[in-house]
This record gives structure tokens, C-alpha cells and sequence, in this order.
């Protein structure tokens, strides 16, 4: 077999969401809500399958969707967008991510990582024949420095993986660290490969910034999005790709030979979504902001030392304060004692593992919150 994938361990979330299935737990691990997502998308999806195309869509995407793939971003992004030749339609933004790196990376070429990171990169960069080369993040501001860039960039950098708003940290990056950023990109050659799957959930009046705006990045991005997140349909697996021509005509290939295409009645169903008016995006980050208050607020009562989320669905702790040091130990013990399931954050790290940081879910309903709330009181006790 593979050594690469016979050697992988099971994933921390399918860990923890087995155990908060088996024990009755309250599952504020796993990043899915508890929402069914908005009843007209859902139709759509419904009445396409009855009455609608179900065979072989073309396989860079429906063309109402890519069409409105392109308005969606010349209205929120303002980015000029060419549907026929930068737009390519995907089954989720891991299967994107996938065909970024093997449209990108050859044997031996550097990749940046910035860690903690979700956990389908590195394998991904690896089985592509790429050399990670990590950026490690630290709470609680999990920025960057010019000297950190400065230890991984190198003649052999063909490629960064950059997510923003950032999972697990909640971080959404300002426009000094995106310039920095854009800067190494452009003086190495590098080609950034940009997973912004939650740029609709921002917090506190932030918007997002793609790194493909910024001077000199057009050429050398790979934008990457998801329905599944922008309407609360995890399950859905549609992913929004954006790239320049050039890079495009590879990813199509990559695409061609992974997945080939995606459901044709998600597509036109995200096609209408993605054309809602746009308090439906205000009213959907409002609803998300208050279930994070609603959590933080009721952890920082009971003493925890809840890290600012900006965006995400998720929300870290710092268990030093609790005299705590091993995040795996605790978030067995939160989940066997109890019974509310979280995920530790060392195991977004490959390296350098930061051991005292732990990751909650808020996309939950307010009951699910406030029991989650009760169970972690006894934390205390």
C-alpha cells in the first residue's frame, strides 16, 4: 500500500466524534451546524434533481454557475473575473486543494505551511512530491513576522498554502500581513494557493481580503471557496476555484482526472445562493457572532481563557491558566468526565506542537451552546 496513507493515524475529528457519539457528549469538536442551511437553496437542489439535468455537467462547472461565481466576487470582492477561463467548479474545496497541489508541485519543490493547519495539507503536499517547510503560528495573535517568512522562503519555493479567515485560530489577517506576504510571494516566484473557504464568516464589522486583490498576486494565486461553508451545507462539497488562465488550464486537468465534475443540481443551486442579496451574508455573520458570544461570553464566567475569534465557526481556549499542558489528555478528559467533545489544537501542528490551545465549535443552536455551558461549569468543580 501507500506508505504515505497506510501510515496516516486517524483523524483527531473522527476520533472525538466517534467518542461524543458513543458517550452521549456534546459535540463542539467536529466544525458542522446544527442548522439545515437556507430553505431556498435547498429547493433549488430539490427541484433540479426531479426536474432538472442529472447526467455529465461540463466539467469545469455549470455555466450559471461560474457566471454567477464571477458576479458573486466582482460584488463582495470587487474582482474583474472572466467566468469562461478563470472560473472552475469543483466536488469541495479539499478535492480544490488537491488539484492545486498536483497542478503545481513537482518532486523536490518547497512548499510553505503555516501550522497550525487543517490536517489535508500536508498529505496533499506530500503525495505531490513537495518539501513542507512550516511557519509556526502562536496564540494569541497568530500573526507572522517578516523573519518568519524570511526562514522558509528560498530558491526552491514554488509554492505557499495560505487560509484566511484561519482554521483553527479564528483569525482574519489584516492588510499589513497580507502585503507581506504578497511581497515573499512575488520575490520568490511562488505561487500562492489561497484556501478562503470562510470569507463570508467574519466578525466585528472585519471583511475579507483575498491575496489575489493585491498588487502582483493576480498572476500567481489560486483562490479557493466553498458553498458548503458559505451556506451552512457542509455536506454539499462544491468548491469555487479562481485562478489566471495560464494556472487555470492545468488545475482543469488535475480536476479532469480527480473528480471530472461535480452534481449538477448543487450547482445550480449554489448559483442561486451565491446571487442572494446581500443581507442574507449580513444576517447569517450576525446570527454566527451571537452563538459566539453566546459561548465565549458563558466560558469566560466560568474561567476559561477564551483566545477572540474573528471569524470561523470556531473558538480557541488557553488551558496553561487552568494549569492544564497537554491538550490531547484534556479533551479526553472533557469528553469522558464531562461530556462536551472539543478537538486539541496540537494536532494541526506537524512540528513544534503548541500543546496548551483548544478548539470549540459555536455553529450550534443556543440549547446545544447552553448545555455545553452547564457540562463545562463542572470543569471548575
Amino acid at each position: 500500500m501507500n506508505h504515505l496513507f497506510s501510515q496516516l493515524p486517524t483523524t483527531i475529528f473522527d476520533v472525538m466524534s466517534v467518542l461524543a457519539r458513543d458517550l452521549g457528549a456534546t459535540n463542539l469538536g467536529q466544525g458542522f451546524p446544527d442548522d439545515p442551511g437556507p430553505l431556498d437553496v435547498r429547493q433549488v437542489a430539490a427541484d433540479e434533481v426531479l426536474n432538472g439535468w442529472n447526467q455529465y455537467p461540463p466539467m469545469m462547472g455549470l455555466p450559471v454557475l461560474r457566471k454567477a461565481i464571477a458576479e458573486h466576487y466582482k460584488r463582495f470582492q470587487g474582482l474583474d473575473l472572466d467566468p469562461d477561463s478563470e472560473v472552475m467548479v469543483t466536488s469541495g474545496a479539499t478535492e480544490a486543494l488537491a488539484d492545486a497541489m498536483l497542478a503545481v508541485i513537482e518532486p523536490g519543490d518547497e512548499v510553505v505551511l503555516f501550522q497550525p493547519m487543517y490536517d489535508a495539507y500536508l498529505p496533499l503536499v506530500q503525495r505531490a512530491g513537495g518539501v513542507p517547510k512550516f511557519v509556526t503560528l502562536q496564540p494569541p495573535h497568530w500573526h507572522f513576522s517578516r523573519e518568519d517568512l524570511e526562514a522558509v522562503f528560498s530558491p526552491k519555493t514554488k509554492a505557499v498554502v495560505f487560509n484566511n479567515p484561519h482554521n483553527p485560530c479564528g483569525v482574519v489577517y489584516p492588510q499589513e500581513q497580507l502585503e507581506l506576504l504578497a511581497e515573499f510571494c512575488c520575490a520568490y516566484d511562488a505561487i500562492a494557493i489561497c484556501d478562503e473557504v470562510w470569507e463570508h464568516l467574519t466578525f466585528n464589522n472585519l471583511r475579507h481580503t483575498s491575496l489575489i486583490a493585491l498588487p502582483g498576486m493576480r498572476e500567481r494565486t489560486i483562490k479557493i471557496s466553498s458553498a458548503g461553508k458559505i451556506f451552512s451545507l457542509t455536506g454539499w462539497k462544491v468548491g469555487l476555484v479562481i485562478a489566471a488562465p495560464g494556472i487555470m488550464r492545468v488545475l482543469a486537468k488535475a480536476h479532469q482526472f480527480t473528480t471530472f465534475t461535480t452534481a449538477p443540481n448543487l450547482q445550480s443551486a449554489v448559483a442561486f445562493g451565491l446571487g442572494k442579496n446581500a443581507s442574507y451574508f449580513d444576517d447569517m455573520r450576525a446570527n454566527y457572532a451571537r452563538s459566539r458570544d453566546r459561548l465565549c461570553d458563558g466560558m469566560t464566567k466560568l474561567g476559561f481563557s477564551v483566545i477572540p475569534s474573528q471569524g470561523t465557526y470556531f473558538v480557541t481556549v488557553d488551558i496553561a491558566p487552568l494549569g492544564e499542558s497537554d491538550d490531547q489528555e484534556f479533551c479526553q478528559r472533557l469528553v469522558r468526565e464531562h461530556g462536551v467533545a472539543a478537538i486539541p489544537v496540537s494536532a494541526f501542528y506537524a512540528e513544534n506542537h503548541v500543546r496548551n490551545i483548544v478548539r470549540f465549535c459555536f455553529a450550534k443552536k443556543d440549547e446545544t451552546l447552553d448545555t455545553a455551558l452547564e457540562k463545562l461549569a463542572a470543569v471548575f468543580k
